[in-house]
């Protein structure tokens, strides 16, 4: 399990164009970023008492999530991701999904996961028989990318987060999402053994520190 550390930050939309100006000077667009951008479109799970929301708004030491992911509208490459967090580290395994297994994962038809013989795939099965987990809500917000090298840094801003309220419809370009009001732009930086100092330096904004923020329970709020 290869954990990663993991820094957040609440930035306004006046610190975004220097956050970008700078990371521009000293670190590297992600390739897969078309236009220094992409969109991506999350459809979280979560029990019927809200276990995953509940840990997270609760601080809870060792927990995980589960999310279905794509990027820019492009169903063609769709990822089943378990995110788990212990003691301030995270990692993340990933599966790839199907256009059609997206579609039966929503519809509660699982038993095609237990013969996939994907290891993620199938304790996704027995978490969705034994603790009801469902799939909860879209969540839509843009990303621009940058990575360093040197301790594997991955920089990203993100903004004008949407929530899907209650549609579950991943596949549907349609499907209607609402502004997250008053949400702030996020500075993630996630790293390795280390963090170079010239990223620590370049994120740094007067005023702002570190501080937990889950775009899953922002957008919850608006259920």
């Amino acid at each position: 399990m290869n954990l990663r550390h993991e820094w957040k930050h609440r930035l306004s939309p006046a610190d975004l164009p220097i956050l970008r100006q700078r990371l521009r000077l000293v670190a590297k667009p992600d390739p897969h970023a078309v236009g220094g951008r992409y969109q991506i479109r999350s459809l979280y799970f979560d029990t019927p008492g809200d276990k995953a929301l509940r840990e997270k708004l609760d601080g809870v030491n060792d927990r995980e999530k589960f999310r279905i992911r794509c990027y820019n509208g492009d169903t063609s490459l769709i990822h089943l991701e378990k995110k788990r967090k212990r003691d301030g580290l995270g990692c993340k395994e990933k599966a790839l999904l199907t256009p059609a297994q997206v579609r039966a994962t929503v519809e509660g038809d699982l038993g095609w996961m237990v013969a996939s013989g994907q290891p993620l795939l199938q304790e996704l099965y027995w978490k969705m028989k034994v603790q009801g987990l469902r799939p909860r809500t879209i969540v839509d917000y843009i990303r621009e990318p940058f990575i360093y090298a040197p301790g594997n840094v991955r920089v990203t801003l993100d903004y004008d987060l949407r929530t899907g309220l209650r549609c579950v419809d991943f596949l549907d370009p349609h499907c209607v999402t609402i502004s997250a009001r008053d949400a702030p732009v996020i500075l993630e930086v996630k790293w390795d053994a280390f963090l170079p100092d010239i990223i620590r330096d370049a994120v740094q904004i007067p005023g702002r520190r570190a501080a937990a923020f889950s775009k899953y329970a922002v957008c919850r709020m608006y259920d």
